[in-house]
C-alpha cells in the first residue's frame, strides 16, 4: 500500500511524504505506483520550476518527501491543491487497499 501523509501548519501546506508500493500489479505494471509517481513527482518539479518557494526535497525507491521551508507561495498552494485533487482521485476509483491519505495538523 502506498501511505501519504499531508501534515498543514495553521492550516497551510507544510510537508507531503509518500512512501510505499501500491501492490495493484507486479512491478512495472503498477498503474496505481505510476500514477501517484507522476503526481508527486510532477508537482516537485512544478514548485521548484514554476515557484520562488524554498522546498527541501528526499528521493528514494518508493519513498518521496517534500517540505517547504518557508510557507508556500499561492502558486504553491494550488499545485499541491491539484495533487492532492489527483491523488484523493486515485484513491476514490481503486480500493482503498492501493492508497491511503493521512492528513496531519503540526
Amino acid at each position: 500500500m502506498i501511505t501519504v501523509t499531508v501534515w498543514r501548519k495553521n492550516g497551510e501546506f507544510n510537508r507531503v511524504e509518500s512512501k510505499g508500493h501500491a501492490g495493484f500489479a507486479e512491478e512495472g505494471r503498477d498503474i496505481i505506483c505510476a500514477a501517484v509517481s507522476a503526481l508527486m513527482v510532477n508537482t516537485v518539479n512544478s514548485i521548484d520550476s514554476f515557484t520562488d518557494d524554498v522546498i527541501h526535497v528526499i528521493s528514494d525507491e518508493g519513498y518521496l518527501s517534500l517540505e517547504f521551508i518557508v510557507g508556500p507561495s499561492k502558486e504553491s498552494k494550488l499545485l499541491m491543491d491539484s495533487l492532492m485533487l489527483g491523488l484523493s482521485q486515485i484513491q476514490d476509483s481503486y480500493e482503498k487497499d492501493y492508497l491511503k491519505i493521512i492528513a496531519k495538523e503540526v
